[in-house]
C-alpha cells in the first residue's frame, strides 16, 4: 500500500547513494560533483532534484540524493549511457570511492515540507514478516510525528524497488552494495535531528517493530542542483 505523499521532494522515486573517498580525494571530489557530475546527471530527462550531503555524525561521510520524475528514469537509455560512457574526469575520481551503496527507490511516504539544511538518514532491513505494518506506522505516524517536532521540517521513507545493472562506472569503483530502506529527516536545528529518537523513531522503536541492521548519521546539506537551474 503506498500513501500520499506532500510535497517536500520533487518525485515518487529516488536514487540514493552513501559512500567515502581516499581522504586524499576529498577536494577534487567535491569540485567534480559541483561542476561536472551534479549538472551531468541532472542534464538526463527525469532528474529534477540532486543533493550533496557530508557527514556531522557518523559514516560514511558522503549522501547523495537523485529525486526523479519515476523509477523508469533510472532504467532510461540516457542514464545508461551516461554510465557506460564517464567522462575522463569521472573515470579518474570515481577510482577513489569506497564502499559505496547504492538503491533505486521509490518514495513510500513523506511528511512536511520543504528542504533543510540539516538531514539524519536512518538505514534498516525491513522485517520479513510485517513490513507492511511497519511501513504503515512510519508512514501515518511516525513521519508526520517527526515532521511536526520544533527544528524540523520534513520526513521521508524511502523504499528500494530496483536492482541497479552493473555498468563501467560501477567497474571504475567496485561491486555497489545494497542501501536497504532509508528514512531522511531534513530541518534546521542539529540538535532536533539528534533527538529524533525522543519521536519514536530510531534503533529501539524499529528494532521493535522486526526491523534489523539499523545504521544512522546525521548530515549538512553540502550542494543541491535543480534541472530548471540547468534550463535557465
Amino acid at each position: 500500500m503506498r500513501h500520499n505523499r506532500r510535497m517536500a521532494l520533487l518525485g515518487p522515486a529516488a536514487l540514493l547513494l552513501s559512500f567515502d573517498v581516499a581522504p586524499e580525494a576529498i577536494a577534487g571530489h567535491d569540485d567534480w560533483h559541483t561542476r561536472e557530475h551534479l549538472p551531468e546527471r541532472l542534464s538526463i530527462p527525469g532528474f529534477l532534484r540532486g543533493t550533496r550531503w557530508t557527514a556531522l555524525r557518523g559514516a560514511p561521510r558522503y549522501l547523495v540524493v537523485y529525486e526523479v520524475a519515476s523509477l523508469a528514469t533510472l532504467s532510461s537509455p540516457a542514464y545508461l549511457e551516461r554510465l557506460n560512457h564517464p567522462t575522463p574526469w569521472t573515470s579518474t575520481v570515481m577510482a577513489s570511492y569506497r564502499g559505496m551503496r547504492r538503491a533505486f527507490c521509490t518514495v513510500a511516504g513523506s511528511a512536511g515540507h520543504g528542504l533543510g539544511g540539516t538531514g539524519r538518514l536512518i538505514r534498516f532491513a525491513p522485517p520479513a514478516a510485517g513490513a507492511e505494518g511497519l511501513r504503515d506506522w512510519l508512514v501515518r505516524t511516525a513521519l508526520p510525528a517527526l515532521a511536526a517536532r520544533a527544528g524540523l521540517g520534513s520526513a521521508h521513507l524511502f523504499e528500494p524497488a530496483a536492482a541497479p545493472a552493473m555498468t563501467r562506472e560501477q567497474r571504475i569503483r567496485g561491486a555497489d552494495a545494497e542501501l536497504g530502506c532509508a528514512i531522511l529527516v531534513t530541518g534546521h536545528d542539529e540538535d532536533a535531528l539528534e533527538r529524533v529518537a525522543e519521536a519514536g523513531v530510531g534503533a529501539r522503536a524499529l528494532h521493535a517493530r522486526g526491523a534489523t541492521d539499523v545504521v544512522d548519521a546525521t548530515y549538512r546539506l553540502h550542494y543541491a542542483l535543480l534541472r530548471e537551474e540547468l534550463r535557465a
